[in-house]
């Protein structure tokens, strides 16, 4: 494992092996164990989207390891000017131990990967949101006690969160559910490489995707970038494409939801099912901390972790 770009660049180890870390890094810093696996070692964390928890729980958790994390809009860098991806990969790996960037295009990252010779994490695209779905999954863990065999579903707008959802969750051996409304469905070409995988179905219908599910998982109907389709959206989605009691009814008894948030409420959940699994919500987001804490000293080689 050099990067994390996508989930489709791990192993189902080396995914596994991740949210181990994760929950190990979690225990300690609940007991007040000390990790300074990376004193000593610099993050370059690039941002041209926004961010809560993408931005507070790499700084906070490079800080918890001890290191340092250096926060890089897009005015602080040259790249706002026109400077090419492909030199302030090599300028920056000049400087840092690792780079994470929250960007809109995928490409950018992977041309970082190529150009850079250090670490690059995905902190989002408009693509891929890797590190989110590694909290959902470790948080799933925590909850089920295991990912295998379990049947999830996603149902909403087929963004960034549905192409990793798809991925991760077929990754470890669970079934995914999507249901998203035509014009809307998630990445043409990752929907030809799992289309026919047989834990994976595609429907239009919200009902069919939750049926029996052990997992719902959500997210906002107009993503970051799509706020001037935020009317048109509604439109489609509204009245169908919501997380309800009447939703989850149909459900496993035990199931749990999921949410990235920020959440829109009474939009793609309503605020009774997000009250009622909001200590989960919560849970998830937090864990955003502890497993991006085990991406970072996997990716930096921590004899601790890393054989």
């Amino acid at each position: 494992m050099e990067h994390l770009l996508k989930l489709s660049d791990l192993t189902k180890e080396e995914l596994l092996s991740i949210l181990e870390t994760g929950h190990d890094l979690k225990k300690k810093l609940k007991s007040g164990i000390e990790t300074p696996y990376l004193k000593g070692k610099t993050l370059g964390m690039i941002f041209q989207k926004a961010s809560t928890r993408t931005r507070v729980s790499f700084e906070v958790g490079m800080n918890q390891l001890g290191g340092h994390p250096l926060y890089l809009s897009a005015s602080d860098l040259q790249m706002g000017r026109g400077e090419s991806i492909e030199d302030t990969a090599q300028v920056l790996s000049r400087y840092l131990d690792a780079i994470m960037i929250r960007t809109f295009d995928q490409a950018d990252v992977e041309t970082l990967a190529e150009y850079g010779t250090v670490p690059i994490i995905n902190g989002l695209t408009d693509l891929y949101h890797p590190c989110q779905i590694l909290a959902d999954l470790m948080t799933i863990q925590e909850v089920k006690g295991s990912l295998e065999g379990l049947k999830f579903a996603f149902v909403g707008d087929g963004n960034n969160m549905a192409n990793s959802l798809i991925v991760g969750s077929l990754l470890v051996g669970a079934s995914i559910a999507v249901a998203s409304p035509k014009g809307y469905r998630p990445n043409d070409d990752l929907l030809e490489r799992y289309i026919d995988h047989p834990g994976f179905l595609l429907t239009e219908d919200p009902y069919e995707a939750v049926k029996d599910a052990d997992v719902v998982f959500t997210d906002v109907w107009a993503s970051m970038g799509d706020e001037a389709e935020a009317e048109i959206r509604k439109k489609v989605f509204q009245n169908i494409y919501q997380v309800n009691h009447d939703l989850l009814a149909v459900a496993d008894s035990q199931v749990m939801v999921q949410h990235c948030l920020p959440a829109h409420k009474e939009e793609e959940i309503s605020t009774e099912v997000f009250e009622q699994h909001a200590a989960y919500i919560f849970e998830e987001a937090e864990n955003r901390l502890h497993v991006q804490k085990a991406v970072l000293v996997h990716l930096m080689g921590v004899p601790a972790y890393v054989s």
